[in-house]
């Protein structure tokens, strides 16, 4: 069965300014190398929907949800936080990003698709249940996760994040919430400076020094996540997919190379495999060098569809 490859124009139009990391050329990159390695030969492509104000109001308060979209420039730029603004089509690309989620939830949890790579921008796990930040305007994977628990009323839900930032933004949302199990790994004392100080039960957060490379990384899926996620037993395992843990991504420094995203991804969808009928979401997060960016989605992709 062909796995669902979600994206649409409009995550394009979102741009930053001049020389923002956070950039469209992102999308495109990703695009292109998983149409020339012949990925997308095993996807079915749908456009991302706009979400609905009920599905972000179930992962942000009414009032974030409201300010967001009321912030709209007409022209330019809005200056949401030091290095996350607005232009006149950012509104209509985070809907899509969020939507993308959704839409993902209900053709993975139909059967209609085994999984799904969400190619979207901007990102969303750094977006806080009141609050838009670092890049990020609604938490995309948080709107997905929620949309599964209540409206498909499914008990278990696994979020794993291998971005090199820790997703503050879906900590906050989810955090205390039995239903979820969050399992992170990140570049301790790295933007947001978070990710240590929180011991809610449903948190499993590992943060590596600098430079710890694909050992350390690999050493800590196999001994923190992995136990973790097996006495969890998720019926869904959704992904917030960062490669800014690149060796030749300038974001952070972990160290890590494209074959560490194939692995991990092994990894989870073995446990998809054992607990949750293979069905996994993965939404695309950070990565900001086209090259590394593009290579290591590839690999996580070619795992995720069942290409490898």
């Amino acid at each position: 069965m062909l796995a669902a490859y979600i994206t649409h124009a409009e995550c394009a139009r979102h741009e930053m300014g001049p020389e923002h990391p956070e950039c469209p050329e992102r999308l495109a990159a990703i695009h292109d190398h998983l149409l020339v390695k012949g990925l997308l030969d095993y996807m079915i492509w749908y456009d991302a929907p706009l979400a609905t104000v009920e599905q972000l109001a179930r992962a942000h308060s009414a009032l974030h949800v409201h300010e967001i979209l009321a912030a709209s420039p007409a022209e330019g730029h809005r200056q949401i936080d030091p290095d996350t603004r607005m232009n006149p089509f950012t509104v209509n690309a985070a809907l899509r990003a969020a939507g993308a989620a959704v839409l993902a939830t209900d053709l993975v949890l139909a059967g209609e698709v085994p999984a799904a790579f969400c190619c979207v921008r901007p990102p969303g796990h750094h977006a806080e249940r009141a609050a838009a930040m670092g890049f990020c305007f609604f938490n995309n994977v948080a709107v997905g996760i929620r949309h599964a628990l209540d409206v498909h009323g499914l008990q278990r839900v696994a979020l794993v994040d291998f971005d090199v930032h820790h997703g503050n933004g879906s900590e906050d949302i989810l955090r205390g919430d039995e239903r979820v199990l969050m399992c992170s790994i990140f570049e301790k004392d790295l933007y947001p400076f978070s990710g240590g100080e929180c011991n809610d039960a449903n948190m499993v957060n590992v943060g590596l020094p600098t430079r710890s490379g694909s050992d350390a990384f690999r050493h800590a899926v196999t001994h923190s996540w992995l136990p973790a996620l097996a006495a969890f037993r998720p019926q869904l395992i959704y992904v917030s997919a960062g490669f800014d843990g690149h060796r030749e991504d300038d974001m952070g420094n972990l160290g890590l190379v494209e074959a560490d995203y194939g692995w991990v991804t092994q990894q989870l969808m073995a446990v998809a495999r054992q607990h949750c009928q293979g069905r996994v979401i993965s939404c695309l997060e950070g990565g900001y060098v086209l090259s590394p960016l593009a290579r290591s989605a590839a690999a996580h992709v070619r795992v995720l569809i069942g290409a490898d």
